[in-house]
């Protein structure tokens, strides 16, 4: 922006701001390479990559506060592998976010019209707890 004086400059020089993203724990500056999630209906905590954008009810943690991190007693850890590159949602991914939302829009008790019920309905599903699901990784 130009004024009558010359071009406008900023009075403060800010570094508040950064494009890094850092760790949520208090004091720590390190980056994040980790997400942790609360699922407070199933007690669990799930630890996983770092999001792809931040999330208000989410934390971004280092990896020293993410191997250390616990959960209160009766509460489950789920940790999901992370990987080092960054990650891309695949048309894999957006199929089984859709999924997801149409199983949650189900009413309870009533089967899926689309195909059978049960863990024999996906045979990638190795485990469920609530409304989450642990898929195997597809074979290469």
């Amino acid at each position: 922006m130009v004024s009558r004086r010359g071009p406008l400059k900023s009075a403060v020089p800010s570094n508040v701001v950064s494009p890094v993203r850092r760790c949520s724990r208090t004091a720590c500056g390190r980056p994040a390479v980790a997400t942790l999630t609360y699922v407070y209906a199933d007690s669990t905590a799930v630890l996983g990559p770092l999001a792809t954008y931040a999330e208000p009810h989410c934390y971004d943690l280092c990896s020293e506060h993410s191997e250390r991190l616990t959960a209160p007693r009766g509460w489950e850890v789920v940790r999901l592998a992370t990987d080092s590159g960054p990650s891309r949602p695949s048309g894999d991914d957006l199929e089984a976010l859709a999924n997801a939302v149409r199983e949650a829009a189900r009413p309870p008790g009533r089967p899926d019209a689309a195909g059978p019920v049960g863990r024999d309905a996906d045979p990638m599903e190795i485990a469920r707890r609530g409304h989450l699901r642990v898929l195997r990784s597809p074979e290469p």
